[in-house]
């Protein structure tokens, strides 16, 4: 099922995404992970890519919330965002970290590396070098094939730690970061 709170205000959406699924489809093969940590941007963010307005690069920020926006960073990783909000206004919700479920031997093979499974995914650019995902899903529907974001929940053990974002050089103090208290594949601990 699809999340039906996309449309709310990126720090909302930011929290209500852990614990969702990413499904990724790959020759036919299901890889099957867990949002643990998300980061919240919106255009009145000086951290975020559509602060200083809607740009080519950054357009799909302002579209329609429930889609990827997908962006190349320090010339090696690419990273993404569930668009959120509502049309016209840009906000999205980085994806930092997810825990892998099923498909760790494809996520393997797409990351090269036999690391310990714990490090396959903790990173934004980790999550989508082992997920397929690249410029070619910037603006992709995430309600179809061959990645679907899927509602999911906390376990009622599982707490959200809210702190300052990482690796951002403007409104480092903003506290939008939120990721699962205790999960072993969060990117960092705060």
């Amino acid at each position: 099922m699809f999340p039906t709170f996309l449309n709310e205000s990126a720090d909302s959406v930011a929290k209500k995404l852990l614990g969702c699924f990413f499904e990724r489809t790959i020759n036919n093969k299901k890889i099957l992970v867990r949002i643990v940590e998300t980061e919240a941007y919106d255009q009145d963010d000086e951290a975020s890519h559509t602060y200083r307005g809607k740009t080519q690069r950054n357009a799909t920020m302002f579209g329609e919330s429930g889609h990827l926006y997908v962006y190349f960073t320090y010339g090696m990783h690419y990273c993404c965002n569930v668009v959120a909000s509502s049309s016209g206004y840009g906000a999205g919700v980085l994806i930092r970290a997810v825990e892998p479920v099923e498909g760790i031997e494809i996520i393997q093979k797409l990351r090269k590396n036999k690391m310990p499974i714990k490090n396959l995914t903790n990173g934004p650019g980790k999550l989508c070098q082992g997920l397929g995902i690249d410029k070619k899903f910037n603006g992709h529907d995430l309600r179809e094939d061959p990645l679907k974001l899927i509602t999911g929940k906390l376990q009622k053990s599982e707490k959200i730690i809210q702190t300052t974002r990482i690796g951002v050089s403007q409104a480092q103090n903003r506290k939008r970061r939120f990721y699962i208290k205790g999960n072993l594949y969060i990117s960092k601990n705060s």
